[in-house]
């Protein structure tokens, strides 16, 4: 709990005044990653900090590659030398490698923060953000993918990406909700 009270207060200060919009979405996201915590055990907490960090680089101050998950990754790293696993899940969130590669920054991204090892949190990170509306809602991943394609546009360098994402946008989603589903109530 002491990771997540602590992004909380970072993600609140960095979004909810500028990107009130951006805070609700990270606000849900939070929410539907405290509904894996019987999942994830330990790791509860650190999905729940990424949770409400995934988006942090969007913030306008923090915005210098305009690529959120390596500014915010960045912001994280050096100006509060956060957690290795953390600053890794919000730089590789919701398939980051595949937009850093339209954007020509996947080497960047590679070689600063490598892919995490914990496939479940990465997956985990995914379902959060990929069933949650900008606004806060849950959502269907599906309608999550349409709705962001119909915000940037298909043609959009955020449109290629995400429709070229779609596949293992949804097969990390299903498989987090088999995972889910094998937990006992």
């Amino acid at each position: 709990m002491e990771m997540q009270t602590w992004a909380r207060s970072v993600a609140r200060a960095e979004l909810a005044d500028t990107l009130p919009r951006r805070w609700a979405h990270s606000c849900g996201v939070a929410r539907r990653a405290a509904e894996l915590a019987p999942v994830l055990g330990s790791s509860a907490d650190l999905l729940a900090a990424a949770a409400l960090l995934h988006d942090v680089g969007y913030a306008p101050r923090l915005a210098t590659t305009g690529f959120h998950p390596l500014d915010g990754a960045r912001f994280l790293r050096d100006a509060h030398r956060a957690d290795e696993q953390l600053v890794r899940l919000v730089a590789h969130h919701s398939c980051a490698l595949l937009e850093a590669e339209e954007r020509g920054l996947r080497e960047v991204l590679e070689a600063e923060f490598p892919l995490p090892q914990e496939g479940l949190l990465l997956d985990a990170l995914v379902w959060c953000d990929m069933t949650t509306t900008p606004g806060g809602d849950s959502t269907d991943a599906g309608d999550r993918v349409e709705e962001i394609i119909g915000r940037y546009g298909a043609d959009s360098l955020v449109g290629r990406f995400i429709r070229r994402a779609a596949p293992q946008l949804f097969a990390a989603v299903a498989r987090t909700e088999s995972v889910r589903a094998a937990q006992p109530r």
